[in-house]
């Protein structure tokens, strides 16, 4: 199907515990459709996590395959993988993974600086940009130790859309914030899939949420389950 932006089939994930094997993800076919806001939810420990990183490329799986925009993520090679992941696949996790030492514009900017033959000054004046509309103008130059968690998840928002991905997945977003800073977080999230009219696949145990979705997935010991929902 052309609206189909990613589409996963028999995804398996296990890992290792001592000497006992958790199987995270247990057989899952799901895909996320061009513009939509899908919901993941379910309990810690259900798989969501794992889910959501084997779609954007970090983490592969046992078994199955991710195709985005018709073409396989894990049969590339490594760098063509992370060439993907850089320029096409923002990500925005519950802890903001800021670089300390680092300004609000830095840590911005770093994705960006990544690619070949950026450029300094375009680069930055994106950043400073994307900060403006996150509501963070006024602290460009402030450090993450300087800023709220409200505000260093803007800024790791700002910097997961510097390369204008084709799709954002965010891994429980607002698990490290108050319900009122979560609620803003959501509501900025919301807005830039209405203004940008950007894919976003959204895991979290926050159910509350996921009535704002255009669709809501329950995931249960690895699997999809319907019960959940």
């Amino acid at each position: 199907m052309s609206d189909v932006l990613i589409a996963a089939k028999n995804l398996r994930k296990s890992f290792a515990n001592g000497r006992d094997k958790v199987d995270a993800v247990r057989g899952i076919d799901i895909s996320v459709i061009i513009g939509e806001v899908l919901f993941i939810v379910g309990p810690s420990g259900a798989g969501k996590s794992t889910l959501l990183h084997i779609l954007g490329g970090l983490e592969k799986p046992d078994s199955g395959e991710v195709m985005l925009g018709g073409e396989s993520i894990y049969g590339l090679a490594d760098k063509k993988q992370a060439v993907i992941r850089n320029e096409k696949i923002g990500f925005v996790f519950q802890f903001y993974h800021l670089l300390p030492e680092f300004t609000a514009v830095e840590n911005v900017m770093l994705p960006a600086m990544i690619r070949p033959r950026s450029d300094f000054r375009e680069s930055r004046k994106r950043a400073e940009s994307l900060l403006s509309k996150v509501g963070l103008s006024n602290r460009l130059n402030h450090r993450p130790s300087e800023m709220s968690g409200g505000e260093q998840q803007r800024v790791a928002i700002a910097r997961a859309l510097i390369n204008s991905p084709i799709v954002l997945l965010c891994d429980e977003p607002t698990g490290n914030l108050d319900s009122k800073n979560g609620k803003a977080i959501y509501d900025l999230i919301f807005s830039i899939n209405k203004g940008e009219n950007l894919t976003l696949a959204i895991v979290t145990h926050q159910k509350e949420f996921s009535a704002n979705g255009d669709r809501c997935l329950g995931i249960k010991d690895g699997l999809l389950s319907k019960d959940m929902i």
